[in-house]
């Protein structure tokens, strides 16, 4: 399931992202299931650049949806000013930085005071396969070349708790046929009794899906966490305790 339009009670909407318009890489994320929570993402294409972003709002799904569409706002307005120029005038370290401010800024606002939301912030320069990011409180975010996943470390706190939280981008070369995943935290978070799914399974998932597209790398990563998380006895304890369940969401890149 995309990203869809999302009426909410302020009269406001998400707008959704239009996969087919990132020529030259391969860009995809999607909820498991309904979005119950505040996971949100968003990419916008801007010439020999894409940016992106993947998100955990805490709160319920409704006060949530009001702050990502301050986001979203927030992220495609900005990220037009900060990398809408030609290459040789984008100084993407600094512009990944304030994108990040901004949409720091944003969340605070819409939540009128602290809202954590661990988020990544990307950059992705087609040409070169370079992608510059800022992983704003430890979203899991790995980079595989198929033969090993490393995990890309978080450079700051959360979005949503300062208003002058500054932030620090971080370089990644990718080359052809190496990716990116990342996901919120119910995936690695899916429990079975008391076992979690956890960081080895998707990291596994991921040396594995060479040459999976970025699409059918989602939905695998996700079918096995709910998978994993939907035992007889799972299932029960999710029925007794839906509120209490997180989202499973994912986003990927690969380099074609």
């Amino acid at each position: 399931m995309t990203l869809r339009e999302t009426e909410i009670t302020t009269g406001s909407t998400l707008r959704p992202v239009d996969w087919a318009r990132f020529e030259g890489v391969d860009l995809y994320a999607e909820h498991h299931l309904e979005c119950r929570g505040g996971d949100f993402f968003d990419a916008l294409p801007l010439g020999d650049r894409v940016l992106f972003l993947l998100t955990d709002i805490a709160g319920p799904r409704v006060a949530a949806l009001t702050v990502a569409v301050a986001v979203q706002n927030a992220f495609r307005q900005k990220a037009e000013e900060l990398f809408g120029a030609s290459e040789a005038e984008v100084n993407e370290s600094h512009a990944i930085a304030a994108l990040a401010h901004a949409v720091n800024l944003s969340l605070i606002a819409a939540a009128v005071g602290a809202q954590f939301a661990p988020t990544f912030l990307g950059c992705f320069e087609k040409t070169l396969g370079v992608l510059t990011y800022c992983n704003a409180g430890n979203l899991l975010a790995l980079a595989s070349d198929g033969d090993d996943a490393r995990r890309l470390e978080s450079g700051g706190m959360p979005l949503g708790l300062f208003s002058h939280t500054t932030f620090e981008a971080m370089f990644l070369a990718f080359d052809p046929g190496e990716t990116l995943l990342l996901v919120t935290k119910g995936v690695p978070e899916s429990r079975r009794g008391g076992a979690e799914f956890g960081e080895e399974r998707v990291a596994q998932l991921l040396k594995a899906s060479t040459p999976k597209s970025a699409a059918q790398l989602c939905g695998e990563v996700l079918r096995e966490a709910y998978n994993f998380g939907n035992s007889p006895s799972a299932r029960v304890l999710g029925f007794l305790h839906a509120g209490e369940r997180d989202d499973l969401t994912a986003l990927a890149l690969v380099r074609r």
